[in-house]
């Protein structure tokens, strides 16, 4: 439990104390915002998603085939951080609507690797397009320089 610091002579706070409740601050204020944001994207990002017949997560499913390539089901969980049977029904469902493909894994003829189908590498680009569009948008009234900050900063914290 933290106990407050003792006032000085004038009633001032240490300046440890000070410097600690600045940071707490400053962090929750970071947590409040990262909060927000977060919901604001989730449903933001559903919205536009959901429009193209996939839910998000098998969005990301798309989009980590597609820059990654070909994966067994198990990597695909480990980069979408899923559980493998959930993955496992993402990517079922995928197969479906015609968006990826199981073949026989290059490395292990006896495992099974995913592929993105033609058609759901054109609906990934659609999605992308759509998402880049609304943040060019949101990027508009700032400087050059600001944007390339608020970018560094989200590629930073997300580490």
């Amino acid at each position: 439990m933290l106990r407050a610091a003792k006032p000085d002579a004038r009633g001032a706070e240490p300046a440890g104390c000070a410097r600690f409740l600045r940071r707490v601050g400053i962090a929750a204020d970071l947590q409040a915002a990262v909060a927000t944001l977060v919901r604001v994207y989730q449903f933001r990002d559903r919205d536009c998603i959901c429009c193209h017949d996939v839910s998000v997560t098998q969005c990301y499913a798309l989009e980590t085939l597609v820059e990654h390539g070909p994966l067994r089901v198990s990597a695909l969980a480990e980069r979408l951080f899923l559980d493998k049977s959930t993955t496992s029904r993402v990517v079922a469902t995928l197969v479906k609507k015609g968006y990826v493909e199981q073949h026989p894994d290059a490395e292990d003829g006896r495992a099974i690797a995913v592929h993105v189908t033609r058609k759901g590498r054109s609906l990934c680009t659609r999605i992308t397009d759509d998402l880049v569009s609304q943040q060019k948008q949101l990027l508009q009234d700032l400087t050059p320089d600001v944007r390339t900050e608020v970018v560094g900063v989200l590629r930073r914290l997300a580490l």
